[in-house]
């Protein structure tokens, strides 16, 4: 897995149980159900915001190990399968619960971060992903930061016409801050920048934006 420390953290929050079905899907994924892992991974980085940004690492290192195992797909599709769900009722896990979409959000920002079909992106999960991102730049939710930097370059190659539909709310959020505090200003301005200058960020502006953030 090359970071087995890093994976024994990930699933020190579970019961014994439950990291003993990880720990045995991560080395031989064919001793267990496939589709509960992807349950139980989705069902804790749901609840979870600190899990939900690691989760993908756990996800591909499980895909990998079914393929060369096995050459199959099990875990992937009950993975996809669950996200699929989730996402059709996305508005009623928002109005239920805004951290567990705040969390499903950063959940499949990670996934489609880590996933890859060919060495590609998976095409399943661009809009899904665009969808939810464009979510989170209405008005109301503007202040409910999210993470765009590691998926937005790989997004706007794969669908640029929606980015650009994107990052005009983002702009007008950061120009008409209703309400909107100085916190969320600075975050908005980051990402504008950053898409600005290529998805890429230099020494001089991570020390000024996190300084700011620190502060």
């Amino acid at each position: 897995m090359g970071e087995p420390g890093r994976e024994e953290y990930k699933i020190q929050c579970f019961d014994a149980e439950t990291q003993q079905l990880l720990k045995t899907a991560l080395k031989d994924p064919g001793a267990v159900d496939l589709e509960k892992v992807a349950n139980v991974i989705v069902d804790h980085s749901l609840q979870d915001s600190v899990f939900s940004k690691e989760a993908g690492r756990m996800c591909y290192a499980i895909i990998q190990a079914e393929s060369k195992q096995a050459g199959q797909s099990v875990f992937r599709r009950g993975l996809l399968n669950r996200l699929q769900q989730e996402y059709q009722t996305r508005e009623q896990l928002r109005a239920r619960s805004l951290q567990g979409w705040v969390c499903y959000v950063t959940f499949i920002c990670n996934i489609f971060d880590y996933l890859r079909v060919n060495n590609m992106p998976m095409m399943a999960l661009v809009n899904p992903v665009y969808d939810c991102l464009f979510r989170l730049a209405q008005p109301d939710s503007l202040s409910k930061e999210e993470e765009l930097h590691r998926v937005g370059e790989q997004l706007e190659k794969m669908n640029g016409q929606r980015m650009d539909e994107l990052f005009v709310l983002i702009r007008d959020g950061f120009l008409l801050p209703a309400g909107l505090s100085s916190l969320a200003q600075l975050l908005l301005l980051e990402i504008i920048e950053f898409r600005a200058a290529g998805w890429k960020t230099t020494p001089a502006a991570h020390k000024y934006y996190y300084s700011e953030l620190s502060d």
